[in-house]
């Protein structure tokens, strides 16, 4: 049966995510900037907590995916703490300057993940040829990998991601993203377990703050996002989840 992942911000997302129907989480910090690795508090916290499995993204920073050494051994560490931390499994993504897999870097960090699970996310939507990109995450031993077909959201990405599946074969799994629809892969002989699902549904809420300073700002901007906080959409993921099960036959 397909997975059902929800991305969260926080082990107290996690949770609400849980509660919501999510099978299991991809925990991260600083979603604003695509995600990156959440403290090793977090991922205690989530662990302890949560009764479904937990993914720790291991991102060091924003922007591309392609690292500095420095960052690239701060990426091993991070690594080597979350499986000491419990977590289930590690989201990663490694390019070259051509828009490649980073195949000896993937391979080191599935190598220093073991024997957790190895999400490749979104840097594989950044590749130059998703069939290339397929080919190395297989040959380096990753298990599944996350994408909207190379485009904004999987309807636009439509027949990349339906030429990932068909290519992948059941060697790896393909988590579609990017408002997934499963009546759009669907229309043929496409076994459900090659296939899982990874949204969010989050919306923002005003803190609970009465004083605010209005001459401080801890952003660069003078916008009040201090006053500000993200909300996780339970019913929205309870829905979504729900005619996910219902459109996926097991």
């Amino acid at each position: 049966m397909s997975m059902i992942e929800i991305c969260v911000e926080g082990f107290e997302e996690a949770l609400a995510a849980e509660a919501a129907g999510a099978e299991r989480v991809e925990l991260c910090a600083a979603l604003s900037e695509g995600g990156i690795t959440p403290s090793i508090a977090q991922i205690r916290l989530a662990k302890a907590r949560c009764a479904i499995p937990v993914f720790v993204i291991i991102r060091p920073r924003g922007g591309d995916f392609l690292y500095t050494d420095g960052e690239f051994d701060a990426i091993l560490e991070d690594i080597a703490a979350a499986k000491a931390a419990g977590a289930d499994g590690v989201v990663i993504g490694f390019l070259t300057e051509e828009g490649c897999i980073d195949i000896a870097r993937t391979r080191e960090a599935v190598a220093t993940a073991r024997p957790m699970g190895v999400t490749c996310h979104r840097a594989f939507d950044m590749t130059r040829d998703p069939d290339e990109a397929i080919d190395d995450l297989i040959a380096c031993g990753v298990d599944r990998v996350l994408s909207s077909g190379q485009r904004a959201s999987a309807r636009d990405g439509i027949d990349i991601l339906k030429g990932m599946i068909k290519r992948a074969d059941g060697r790896i799994i393909v988590m579609v993203c990017g408002d997934p629809d499963p009546t759009l892969l669907f229309d043929g002989p496409v076994d459900p377990k090659a296939v899982d699902f990874h949204f969010g549904a989050t919306g923002y809420g005003e803190s609970p703050m009465r004083f605010r300073n209005p001459h401080v700002f801890m952003g660069k901007g003078d916008d009040q996002r201090e006053y500000i906080r993200r909300v996780l959409d339970g019913a929205a993921i309870a829905e979504r989840a729900e005619r996910l099960r219902r459109l996926v036959i097991s």
